[in-house]
C-alpha cells in the first residue's frame, strides 16, 4: 500500500493543499511529518505526525518509515539522496524529481552552494514560490502517485 510522506517543516501551504485534496480523492495515506504541530484536515487518510525537537529528526523518522512503494515530499536534498538509495519514489514542492539518474548531480550543486556560502558569497536562495512551481508540483506528484499506485500490490 502507497503511502505518502511530508517533509512537512518547510513545505508550502498551497502544497500541502494538492496533498490534502489528493489523499482523499485518490484513497492514499498522508502523513506530513514535522517537530510541531500541524493543522490538518479531518480526514481518516490525513495524519499530522509530530516529532522530538532536534537536527533531522523528521528527516530520520521519515527515512526509517518510508519504503519502496512509498511517496515523499522533501525539499531536504540530503534526505531525497538516503530515500533514493533505499528506492523510494522523491519529488520537491517545486515539481523536481529525485532519482538514481539525477540524485548525485542534485547533492553535489547542494554542497557546492553551501559551501560558497559558508565562505561568505551571497549565492541568493530559490526564486519565490508561485502558480508555475504549484503546477509543476501537481503535474510530477500525480504522475509519481498513479505509477506507484498501479505497481503498489
Amino acid at each position: 500500500m502507497t503511502i505518502i510522506w511530508v517533509d512537512a517543516d518547510a513545505c508550502p501551504n498551497p502544497i500541502k493543499e494538492i496533498l490534502f485534496r489528493a489523499a482523499d480523492r485518490r484513497q492514499v495515506d498522508l502523513n506530513l511529518v514535522a517537530n510541531q504541530s500541524l493543522r490538518v484536515p479531518r480526514s481518516p487518510r490525513i495524519r499530522s505526525l509530530t516529532v522530538p525537537q532536534g537536527f533531522d529528526v523528521a528527516d530520520d523518522y521519515i527515512l526509517e518509515q518510508a519504503t519502496p512503494s512509498d511517496l515523499v515530499i522533501t525539499q531536504d536534498i540530503p534526505l531525497a539522496a538516503a530515500l533514493v538509495e533505499k528506492g523510494v519514489a522523491v519529488v520537491d514542492p517545486r515539481g523536481r524529481e529525485y532519482d538514481a539518474r539525477n540524485i548525485g548531480e542534485r547533492l553535489s550543486m547542494r554542497n557546492f552552494m553551501e559551501e560558497m556560502r559558508g565562505s561568505g558569497v551571497n549565492t541568493g536562495g530559490p526564486s519565490a514560490f508561485g502558480e508555475r512551481e504549484k503546477q509543476a508540483f501537481a503535474n510530477s506528484f500525480d504522475r509519481m502517485l498513479t505509477r506507484l499506485l498501479r505497481t503498489a500490490p
